[in-house]
């Protein structure tokens, strides 16, 4: 995992650029691929805009494209011998990209044609208040997830992160853990503002996952305010624990996203992406974009 964080030098600076358009966020994701000749040439072939021819270093290659909006996506190669596969303790799990009402369908297949991301699942979630689209898009090799947003109403969480973010880009970087309750646990002893889950909730989850989760493990998820949701993939029956920060910066646009998956789950329950975006609703309410 390689997080880059830049801040403008110069009033000239691509970042200012970024920041005289958007405030603080996600300006470029950069994929891993394997041969990056042969990704250009398909990027090209399908009506894709290199930003940046490629380049040669001591490491590696790589070049820039142009992404949905105004994201940005570095393509990068390195050296076989340097790619190593480690037991980490963080990774990013998924990236969600929330686009204008009406992109939804264009947006995905933006990312099929030039990239090859192939559709994986798809949400309608809608409460008495308001409601999004998602379609979740994965890469060939299946290490890349891409979940793509669009609100179906004018006061969704996702049409309030188009406008304070000024147009379309991410919403949020999901980071994998191994132990989520540890993780969560230092994070909230550091400080870290998170989410509030109605305690409800946990009454409900008890009842439906009492034979997977142990009393004890229960209590100390429950305590972290972590979301629980199970996915059935052929025989085996996997688990998602996933917990979201506060906003990240002044405006309520960019957070964070922890994710536990037990049993390899590889994609989303719509039960925690309802729990998710009704915990987001409460705090639009609290925010007063959005009225009873």
């Amino acid at each position: 995992m390689c997080v880059l964080i830049s801040s403008p030098l110069l009033e000239t600076s691509p970042v200012a650029d970024f920041l005289s358009h958007h405030p603080p966020g996600v300006a470029d994701v950069a994929f891993l691929v394997e041969n990056i000749e042969t990704v250009t040439a398909r990027v090209i072939s399908c009506g894709g805009i290199v930003l940046q021819p490629i380049q040669k270093t001591q490491s590696g290659k790589y070049c820039q494209i142009k992404g949905w909006g105004n994201l940005s996506h570095s393509l990068i190669q390195l050296p076989k011998e340097a790619i190593i596969e480690e037991d980490n303790f963080l990774d990013i799990d998924h990236v969600v990209l929330n686009v204008e009402s009406g992109d939804l369908i264009k947006a995905a297949q933006w990312y099929e044609n030039i990239l090859e991301f192939k559709p994986q699942q798809s949400f309608n979630i809608h409460t008495g208040i308001s409601g999004l689209n998602s379609q979740v898009m994965i890469s060939a090799n299946g290490k890349v997830k891409l979940p793509i947003n669009q609100p179906t109403s004018n006061n969704s969480q996702i049409q309030e992160f188009l406008h304070f973010n000024r147009g379309s880009g991410v919403q949020h970087i999901a980071l994998g853990t191994k132990n989520i309750v540890q993780a969560i646990a230092r994070f909230r002893a550091a400080g870290v503002p998170f989410l509030s889950i109605p305690k409800s909730y946990y009454s409900q989850l008890q009842q439906r996952l009492q034979s997977v989760l142990s009393p004890s493990e229960f209590q100390a998820i429950a305590q972290q305010g972590i979301l629980v949701d199970s996915q059935q993939e052929g025989s085996t029956n996997g688990l998602l624990l996933q917990i979201f920060t506060q906003p990240i910066f002044q405006e309520p646009t960019f957070f964070l996203e922890f994710i536990e998956r037990r049993s390899h789950p590889s994609g989303f329950g719509e039960g925690n992406f309802r729990a998710l975006f009704t915990a987001m609703e409460n705090e639009q309410i609290k925010r007063g974009f959005v009225s009873i």
